[in-house]
Parts: structure tokens; C-alpha cells; sequence
């Protein structure tokens, strides 16, 4: 494992694309093998169907293969790869009728649940009931709310790239944050940062 990250480390992840970009397969492998996990993951909380999320992965993959040359020097490559899936999996959505004229990514539902681990905030104050308690709210919270929050803090996206992935303006992505973060602090009574939590959840 720590070969493995180490090389990861070894390029930026601009040097790998534009690496792929004039055909090296192995910065193109090192991209997909780095995160491939984390695009599947983000993956299923848009779709149960787990098997139909790595085909939709392994489309975006082979499209930035085959279709290299077209493809922008500069990018973020993490949000681009993540936008790529979202918007896949819409076409996807779309074509299996699942909802009808989806003009943008709007009707995807973010499903999955989070989880803070008991350990994390495990202090003199923090008891069973206050982790169950905090797990009740990030999954209360609507959808929209809770996919901005993930790809905030859990993929470390801007709130640009958050509203580009969402198909919404600037504004509208900071608001969806600001409801959703407004809602858990109301509520939230940790002596642990709340940001520091939505840092470290796991999904």
C-alpha cells in the first residue's frame, strides 16, 4: 500500500493527465487506479445498481482514452473525473426511463448515509447516544443538502466546482451548503469542530 501511494505522489495529478493526453497509458492507469474507488463510491450513493456504476466508471475512463486529444489542459482532474460519473449516470437514468427529459442532473437523488465512527469523537463528554444523534441529522438532511456537504468535505471540491457538478450557480451551491451546515450546528452540541466532523466522516 505504501508503494502504491507513493507512487501516486510521485506526479501531480496535472502532469499525469496531460501525460495521458499524449498517450501514456501508465499516467493514464496511474489516474484510474488512484480513483477508481472514490469515483465508484461517489457512484453508488446516485445509483443502487452497483454493477451499472463501474460500467458508467469504466465509460468515463475509456472516453478519456479514446477521446484524449480533445480533452482541456487544465483542469481538476478530481472534479472533472466526479462530474464525468454524475453526468453519466443521468444519461444513464434517462435512457433506462428511471425519470423522463432530464435536461440536467437535477432529479438524482443522493443516497448514501453517513456515518460518524464513535471513536472520533470520543471524549468525556461524547456518549453513544450524542454519535447516534449526530448520524440522525447529516442523514435527515435533504439530499441536495447533504451531496453538497459530502463533495465539500468529503472530496475537498470548491464550491465552483460544486455548482458546476450540481448544474446549479454559484450562489445556489453556497446556499446549499450554508442550510445544510446552519441545520447541524443548530442542533449540534459536540465539543469537537463540526467542520472537523464532516471532515473525517466515513461513507
Amino acid at each position: 500500500m505504501k508503494t502504491k501511494n507513493l507512487q501516486f505522489k510521485t506526479f501531480d495529478d496535472i502532469t499525469l493527465w496531460n501525460n495521458l493526453k499524449d498517450g501514456d497509458e501508465k499516467s493514464f492507469s496511474t489516474l484510474f487506479e488512484k480513483y477508481y474507488g472514490d469515483l465508484v463510491n461517489y457512484g453508488n450513493s446516485l445509483s443502487p445498481y452497483a454493477e451499472k456504476v463501474q460500467d458508467c466508471v469504466q465509460d468515463v475512463f475509456t472516453d478519456i482514452w479514446v477521446y484524449r486529444n480533445g480533452l482541456q489542459s487544465s483542469v481538476v482532474v478530481k472534479a472533472y473525473l466526479l462530474s464525468s460519473v454524475r453526468k453519466r449516470i443521468a444519461r444513464l437514468y434517462e435512457r433506462d426511463h428511471i425519470f423522463r427529459k432530464t435536461t440536467s442532473t437535477d432529479s438524482i437523488a443522493f443516497l448514501l448515509e453517513f456515518s460518524v465512527e464513535h471513536e472520533l469523537i470520543d471524549d468525556d463528554y461524547a456518549t453513544k447516544e450524542k454519535v447516534v444523534h449526530l448520524n440522525n441529522l447529516l442523514n435527515d438532511l435533504p439530499p441536495r443538502q447533504k451531496e453538497a456537504l459530502y463533495l465539500r468535505y468529503h472530496q475537498g471540491l470548491t464550491v465552483d466546482q460544486i455548482a458546476d457538478m450540481l448544474d446549479v450557480n454559484y450562489q445556489s451551491a453556497s446556499n446549499l451548503l450554508h442550510r445544510g451546515l446552519l441545520t447541524l450546528r443548530k442542533e449540534w452540541k459536540g465539543s469537537i469542530s463540526l467542520i472537523f466532523v464532516l471532515s473525517s466522516i466515513a461513507c
